[in-house]
């Protein structure tokens, strides 16, 4: 074998080599990520998922908003990228507790009594305005000391929430989209997807609950989302004496 034909050859082995490696490299990074994913959303190869879908409060038969199905499909999307599979279930039609499979329950407790429960339960620090009869405070959080209205189409909030039951070191999450119009709960959806990695590597795998503020939706849709504040403690602690009185007539609470 002359020079020319052993550097040939010894060129070809290394990119082999070089590729060989570059693929082990890749291959090593995407299944890291994917098992950092999974496991924000507690959600392991095969396992099971529930989907709790709300109901239109709009409309007197049983019907799911536009702007819902499309929260459920990015869920879904989601859903299947961690290699889980999927359960979907209507709000009235759930029986059962927390903590066994990953759950992501959208809607707001007036179209959904899954939330209601879930919020009852773990976020009493907040309330939300349930009240079908028109005013300034219709659809309004209160969220501690601080109450955030509604402007249909200009400033709308959403609470988007990772929780989990009790210390159990296996517990499933819960994720709520509790949103004052259904356009916010496709945005909390859509902000999750996009800001997973950066909200796993801030509150690990625990529990948080963020308010985020719909910008605009009448001209951008779903898409302008900023983060208001993380309002985990005042959620999870009871509401302030003052808070009560001021919001008792005008709000339900979540329980």
């Amino acid at each position: 074998m002359n020079d020319d034909l052993r550097n040939i050859v010894l060129g070809v082995v290394a990119a082999g080599i070089s590729a060989a490696l570059g693929w082990l490299a890749r291959t090593y990074l995407w299944r890291r990520k994917l098992r950092r994913k999974q496991a924000f959303f507690g959600l392991p190869e095969n396992s099971e998922s529930l989907l709790v879908v709300n109901r239109d409060p709009a409309t007197s038969e049983p019907a799911v908003h536009r702007f819902d199905v499309f929260a459920l499909l990015e869920l879904a999307a989601l859903i299947k990228d961690c290699g889980a599979n999927l359960q979907m279930v209507t709000q009235d039609n759930v029986q059962q507790g927390f903590g066994e499979r990953t759950e992501f329950c959208v809607g707001g407790p007036g179209s959904n009594r899954r939330m209601l429960a879930h919020m009852g339960a773990m976020l009493p620090g907040i309330r939300v305005n349930i009240d079908p009869e028109p005013g300034p405070d219709r659809g309004a959080f209160q969220i501690g000391s601080e109450r955030y209205r509604l402007d249909p189409g200009v400033t709308e909030y959403v609470l988007l929430a990772r929780l989990t039951a009790g210390q159990r070191p296996d517990a499933r999450p819960v994720f709520l989209f509790c949103g004052q119009r259904a356009i916010t709960n496709q945005a909390a959806t859509r902000y999750l997807a996009r800001n997973h990695e950066r909200l796993a590597r801030k509150h690990g795998n625990g529990s948080f609950v963020l308010l985020l503020k719909v910008v605009n939706s009448q001209a951008y849709g779903p898409d302008v989302v900023e983060l208001v504040a993380d309002v985990t403690r005042a959620a999870q602690a009871p509401l302030p004496p003052a808070a009560t009185t001021e919001t008792a007539r005008p709000t339900h609470r979540a329980s």
